[in-house]
């Protein structure tokens, strides 16, 4: 259950009523808001009192529920809006890894051609073998500011741990959470002490439910400003490197009021079907699409078999305006 107190209500007033209901006390920005566990499913007398409105919900998807918000959360990055109602499918790309200046500034240069205002590249890389290229760390970072300055971008990067997200959270734009991390709540509450824009991807093991309830860490702890990413999940079949679960898609897109974002690229793993992939998802209607695209991915240190050179992604680019205007969107 979501209380919004009185306006007249003060922080000492509002962190009492907390104690009292064992609920997660924040400020939305207007009033202090209280958010129980969804078990609760009534005020009693004395929190009607001192509320002004009462939101009841299904589940522990509760700030993230359409049952509270109705609309799609905006977030606005200065140079473009993701969701809210705009109507715009904005297009993030970069390379997987930073692994050089030259390279990370030829992928600069693309976005800045085709007019995509958001550039991804990972510092630190939470690989699956110790043995693999691991990022560049903070000299990535440094780089990503470096091109973020020089050319204008937004920068998304990921947050391996909880060792260097504060690092992540200076320097980026939008912070990443990778499907590797989504269940560690020491990420999510630091970046929910943050008011930096936050993409959850989801793990590829993991239920819509456990998926939005990530997102909960986050918003419970103060920060509005979240995405979800569907990435992939894990299923039987082994001819692609994961299955991109596009019924989930649609269930976020109807029951939480997150803007969503689609990584065909970690979800087929190969670069020959991204484009079509992508398509599809565009035809969603979604809110962002993240493309890994690469100077030369034959030599790229990570993900080299998912990632676009530089002319498969503009013909990809070129291909998917066409679809969103179709169902009414505009690639931004």
């Amino acid at each position: 259950m979501i209380v919004h107190l009185n306006k007249s209500i003060d922080k000492a007033k509002a962190e009492e009523l907390g104690r009292q209901y064992e609920a997660i006390c924040l400020h939305d920005g207007k009033q202090y808001v209280l958010v129980t566990s969804s078990k609760v499913k009534e005020a009693d007398a004395t929190l009607k009192t001192a509320s002004e409105e009462v939101y009841v919900t299904d589940s522990d998807i509760q700030l993230a529920s359409k049952q509270y918000i109705s609309n799609t959360r905006s977030i606005d990055l200065g140079v473009t809006q993701i969701g809210g109602k705009s109507a715009n499918t904005v297009v993030i790309t970069g390379p997987c890894s930073v692994e050089s200046e030259e390279q990370i500034e030829q992928s600069a240069k693309l976005c800045v051609e085709l007019g995509v205002k958001v550039l991804r590249a990972g510092a630190y890389k939470p690989r699956t073998s110790p043995y693999t290229f691991q990022g560049l760390g903070l000299e990535g970072l440094k780089l990503l500011d470096k091109m973020r300055s020089k050319y204008g971008l937004k920068i998304i990067t990921e947050v391996r741990d909880s060792t260097h997200v504060d690092e992540v959270i200076e320097y980026a734009d939008i912070v990443q959470i990778g499907a590797k991390a989504m269940y560690d709540q020491g990420i999510l509450r630091k970046c929910g002490k943050s008011n930096k824009s936050i993409l959850i991807k989801r793990g590829f093991g993991s239920t819509l439910q456990e998926f939005v309830q990530s997102a909960e860490f986050v918003l419970s702890s103060g920060n509005p400003n979240v995405m979800l990413c569907e990435r992939g999940i894990r299923t039987f079949e082994t001819k692609t490197r994961f299955t991109l679960d596009l019924c989930g898609v649609a269930w976020l897109k109807q029951y939480t009021n997150l803007p969503v974002i689609l990584d065909p690229s970690h979800a087929i793993g190969y670069a020959y079907g991204v484009a079509d992939l992508s398509r599809a998802c565009v035809a969603m209607g979604i809110d962002g699409l993240l493309i890994e695209t690469h100077p030369n991915p034959k030599v790229a240190k990570s993900d080299a078999e998912q990632q676009l050179d530089f002319g498969q992604f503009r013909a990809l680019y070129s291909s998917i305006g066409a679809v969103a205007a179709a169902v009414g969107r505009k690639i931004v």
